[in-house]
């Protein structure tokens, strides 16, 4: 009844727009930190002033990524390089960990002012699958993890949390690499071919698929459906309700035509067909 292979014995989720809404909180916080940014380095270099995309630029090359490899990507795809910085650099220093500071600052402002929302599709889906008998771990880029999960009232539903705390800690690599989706499968003791990996950025779908995990579900929060096959999805849903009365044993195809379309998953999930030993 939760949609998955027979053979997952557990379930490993993204925080950030899967369980909770606070993807939009970070993508506003990014916007305004590279906007700030790069009108500064206009204004220094004399180069047209041209900012940050919160639809493209947000989902290619900051999303589902640790704050600072989200600095140095979106950075390096205008062209620019900052210094590293100090680890407690001021969030005014143009600086790799300066700038990502800024973020951390805007972000938490913003968590403290509006709280968290969660999607009450996933929740239904959290408590299906613990009831179920289904390990639970969520796996999360940002070093808020543990204050997201609190406040948006899910410790109770999760076992193992492996954020950007523990990442750092642990010297593990972030998505697009699968080592905190490693990570969160050994803490629950289960194999990556018997997990499920339910992510809604690109870098984190090829996380999935990289680490050998035995289902990737993409959640399409945005409109990018044919990215998140592309990356390695197994099947691309709306909201994890979806899953509740889907057969995955079922005929599934891929669907085509564009990405943004409004009404393209409107007939249900979008599925993957896995090449045989894929």
């Amino acid at each position: 009844m939760l949609g998955l292979p027979a053979h997952v014995t557990a379930c490993l989720f993204d925080l950030d727009g899967v369980l909770t809404q606070t993807a939009r909180v970070h993508n506003a916080a990014w916007t305004a930190t590279f906007d700030e940014f790069l009108r500064r380095w206009a204004a220094l270099t004399g180069e047209p002033f041209r900012p940050f995309d919160p639809g493209a630029d947000y989902n290619r090359y900051v999303d589902g990524r640790p704050r600072h490899d989200g600095v140095r990507t979106f950075l390096a795809s205008r062209g620019i390089v900052l210094p590293e910085g100090e680890p407690d650099a001021p969030p005014a220093a143009d600086t790799v960990v300066g700038v990502g500071n800024r973020k951390n600052v805007l972000f938490l402002e913003e968590l403290r002012t509006h709280g968290v929302d969660v999607y009450p599709g996933s929740v239904a889906y959290l408590e299906a699958a613990a009831a179920a008998g289904l390990r639970r771990a969520v796996v999360t880029a940002s070093a808020n993890g543990r204050e997201v999960i609190a406040a948006a009232g899910l410790e109770p539903l999760l076992e193992i949390r492996v954020d950007g705390l523990v990442a750092r800690t642990e010297g593990l690599r972030g998505k697009p690499e699968p080592d905190t989706f490693l990570a969160g499968a050994k803490l629950l003791g289960v194999d990556p071919a018997d997990a499920v990996v339910f992510e809604d950025a690109l870098a984190g779908v090829a996380a999935g698929r990289a680490g050998g995990f035995g289902y990737v579900v993409g959640v399409d929060r945005v409109g990018q459906a044919d990215e998140l096959l592309e990356y390695g999805a197994d099947v691309v849903i709306r909201d994890l309700a979806e899953l509740l009365d889907r057969d995955p044993a079922g005929p599934g195809r891929a669907e085509t035509g564009p990405a943004r379309e409004p009404s393209r998953l409107d007939r249900g999930p979008v599925v993957r067909n896995r090449e045989p030993g894929a």
